[in-house]
């Protein structure tokens, strides 16, 4: 009897149990609500401490996960500036860009956040069983554009205030043109937009894989129940 109710539990679920589960034992353990809560719970942790790591002073320049370079060839060349005198000159710019991402990224805390809340059970399905970039893949889907929209006028003003800026987009096009660099790197400021926003859904990723590594560390009850059931 037990068998048939858990098998006909998985069914009205959609099969959800049966892509993530390691156990019937653990299934039987866990209400669809408390899978969803769970997910919920890791991915609103997961942004709140990006935010608050990556949304700070020196949260981008000083991390060398995130930190925002010139982008290829320039980057390659700007190297050589301490033989010409302008190494100061490319500080000046490439903590620029880094500021324009730390000042950016606390304004998309709520979009972030109301992401979460929209998730589908089949989200969380492709986030608990997609690897080391599903939740990247969850985000990047839900809120790049957005969040490019929101960014983008931050990191502007930010760049504006260094005179290199304009300079390095009119570089840019003409290097672009030689085939040495990407397109859509030669816009200064939708290049640290989008180097923002890969910064950001990376470190929420990697916040996301402590929970798994670490559940009952979280001091979480829910996080503990869910995230415990899968090891």
């Amino acid at each position: 009897m037990q068998r048939r109710s858990f098998t006909r539990g998985l069914a009205a679920w959609g099969g959800f149990w049966s892509f993530w589960a390691p156990t019937a034992a653990s299934a039987v353990s866990l209400s669809e609500g408390d899978a969803a809560l769970g997910v919920r719970t890791a991915l609103e942790r997961g942004v709140a401490v990006a935010v608050g790591l990556l949304g700070r002073t020196g949260g981008f320049l000083d991390n060398p996960k995130v930190r925002i370079p010139l982008p290829g060839f320039l980057n390659e060349a700007a190297k050589l500036a301490k033989f010409t005198g302008q190494q100061k000159r490319v500080d000046e710019l490439v903590t620029a860009m880094n500021r324009a991402a730390e000042a950016a990224v606390p304004e998309g805390k709520a979009v972030l956040m109301n992401a979460v809340k929209g998730m589908s059970v089949q989200d969380g399905r492709k986030i608990l069983t997609g690897g080391d970039n599903s939740v990247t893949e969850f985000f990047s889907s839900r809120t790049r554009e957005p969040l490019s929209v929101k960014f983008l006028p931050i990191v502007t003003r930010q760049t504006e205030k260094v005179a290199l800026a304009d300079k390095y987009n009119a570089l840019a096009g003409r290097i672009a043109s030689t085939g040495l660099m990407k397109k859509e790197d030669t816009n200064l400021e939708h290049y640290v937009t989008g180097k923002t926003l890969d910064g950001l859904y990376l470190v929420i990723g990697e916040e996301e894989r402590k929970i798994r590594q670490d559940p009952v560390g979280t001091g979480s009850a829910i996080l503990s129940k869910v995230f415990g059931s899968l090891r």
